[in-house]
C-alpha cells in the first residue's frame, strides 16, 4: 500500500441549487438586488433550498418555481422584472457545496481544489454507464461510436459551469479551450507486472515527459498555461488507485526529481520489473474524494496515476484546460463535428451547446471572418513516413 499522505475530502451533505432557464442561463441577483440572467456561475447565482422555496445566498431574496416552471421572486411574477422576458420555464439544478468564491480562494492559495459531489446523481450514473464501472461494471464498453457521443452525461460534465468559471478565473482569461476531447479512463486492478505511469506535469508543461513543444522551466508562477480537470467517476481512494500528487509543487516551476521515477523512465518496457514502482512515500499526497467530485489542479503540479489494488475498476474523466493562445495537445475539431450529429448534442440546452463550441473549436481571425483550425491529415501522414 502507498505511504502517501491521504487528503480526505468529506462531503457536507448540503448543496446550493442553481435556477436555470430553458436556454440554460442562470437566475442571479445583482449587487443591487435586481434579478439577472447570465452564463456566469459565481456567487450571484447560488440559491439554498428551503421549505419556502429557494433563498438567494447573498441577497436573501426568495424565489419559487411551480410545477409548470413558472418563476416568482418574493411573490411577484419574475417575468415582469427579468432582463429577458423570453426566458421561459425554470428548473432547479444541482449545485456546489460551497460558494464559488470560496473555491476560488482555495484554488489560488493552494493550486488545487476539490468540488465535492458537484455532479448531479443522474449525470454521474450516465458517466458510470459509459465507463462500465461501479454499478455497471459487468457491462461491455460500446466501441461503435466515440465515448463523448454515447450519453448526454459526458458533454454535460464537460460543460459543468462552476468548474469552468473557476478555471477561467484562475488562468485570468475567459477564452479557454480543451487541450483534447474529454475522455473516460478506466484503471483496472494492478497485476504487479505492467508499467505504472511515472511522475510528471501535465500539458503544456510536460515536465518529466519526453515530448516536443513543452514549456521551458522558468520562474514566474503568475502565468498559468494549463489547468487539469479530473472528474471522479468512481470513488477516489488510495487503495483504488486515486491520483498521487505533490500538492503545492506548481510554484516550483520545474520537473519532479528523477529519483522519484519520472514518466519518461517508467514508460520504458520492463522498467517496473527492474526498478519497481515510482515514488509513493510520505512526501506525496493522495486526494481521496467521492464519486461525482471534480478535482482542479494547476497543470504544473507533479502527479502520477495511482495503483489500483482492489478488484473494482476505477474511472475518471480527464480534461486538459488551456488558454486559447496555447496550442492544443490534440485536435478536437473532428470530435466536435461528429458530436453535432449525435443525440447527446440535441439533449443539451443552448448554453451547454454554446459552451462546448467555444471549448472544442479552435479559431483564428482572418480576412472575411473567423476560421476553424484543423490538422493537415495528408501532411501528417507524410511526416510519419
Amino acid at each position: 500500500m502507498s505511504n502517501a499522505r491521504a487528503v480526505k475530502i468529506t462531503p457536507t451533505g448540503t448543496h446550493f441549487a442553481m435556477l436555470v432557464a430553458a436556454d440554460g442561463r442562470f437566475l442571479g441577483m445583482s449587487a443591487d438586488g435586481e434579478p439577472t440572467l447570465g452564463d456566469e456561475t459565481d456567487d450571484r447565482v447560488m440559491w439554498r433550498k428551503t421549505d419556502e422555496g429557494y433563498r438567494h445566498a447573498t441577497s436573501d431574496r426568495l424565489a419559487k418555481i411551480d410545477g409548470d416552471g413558472a418563476l416568482t421572486i418574493d411573490g411577484a411574477n419574475a417575468q415582469a422584472v427579468l432582463p429577458d422576458a423570453s426566458a421561459g420555464a425554470f428548473a432547479a439544478t444541482h449545485g456546489p457545496e460551497r460558494l464559488p468564491s470560496e473555491y476560488l480562494r482555495f484554488l489560488r492559495d493552494h493550486g488545487w481544489v476539490c468540488l465535492t459531489r458537484i455532479l448531479a446523481p443522474e449525470v454521474l450514473t450516465g458517466l458510470q454507464q459509459v465507463a462500465c464501472t461501479d454499478a455497471y461494471a459487468e457491462r461491455e464498453p460500446d466501441r461503435s461510436q466515440p465515448q463523448f457521443n454515447q450519453h448526454v452525461a459526458l458533454p454535460r460534465t464537460a460543460a459543468e459551469p462552476v468548474s469552468l468559471w473557476l478555471v477561467r478565473k484562475y488562468m485570468r482569461t475567459d477564452d479557454i479551450r480543451f487541450g483534447h476531447t474529454p475522455a473516460l479512463i478506466v484503471l483496472h486492478q494492478d497485476d504487479g507486472k505492467r508499467n505504472v505511469q511515472g511522475w510528471h506535469s501535465d500539458y503544456p508543461y510536460h515536465w518529466g515527459i519526453r515530448a516536443p513543444a513543452k514549456v521551458p522551466q522558468f520562474t514566474g508562477p503568475e502565468l498559468v498555461l494549463g489547468v487539469q480537470r479530473n472528474v471522479c467517476v468512481s470513488d477516489f481512494t488510495k487503495a483504488r488507485g486515486a491520483t498521487l500528487f505533490k500538492l503545492g509543487s506548481h510554484v516550483d516551476n520545474h520537473a519532479p526529481p528523477e529519483v522519484w521515477g519520472d514518466a519518461t523512465a517508467h514508460a520504458q518496457p520492463g522498467y517496473r520489473a527492474a526498478h519497481g514502482l515510482p515514488y509513493d512515500g510520505g512526501a506525496a499526497d493522495v486526494i481521496e474524494a467521492p464519486a461525482g467530485s471534480i478535482i482542479l489542479y494547476d497543470a504544473r503540479t507533479w502527479h502520477r496515476a495511482g495503483v489500483n489494488r482492489t478488484p473494482h475498476k476505477r474511472a475518471a474523466m480527464l480534461q486538459a484546460m488551456l488558454p486559447a493562445f496555447v496550442m492544443p495537445k490534440n485536435d478536437t475539431s473532428r470530435s466536435y463535428r461528429a458530436f453535432l450529429d449525435c443525440a447527446a448534442h440535441q439533449a443539451l440546452n443552448q448554453r451547454e451547446r454554446d459552451e462546448l463550441r467555444r471549448l472544442m473549436v479552435h479559431r483564428f481571425p482572418g480576412p472575411g471572418g473567423s476560421y476553424a483550425i484543423g490538422p493537415d491529415r495528408e501532411l501528417t501522414e507524410q511526416l510519419r513516413g
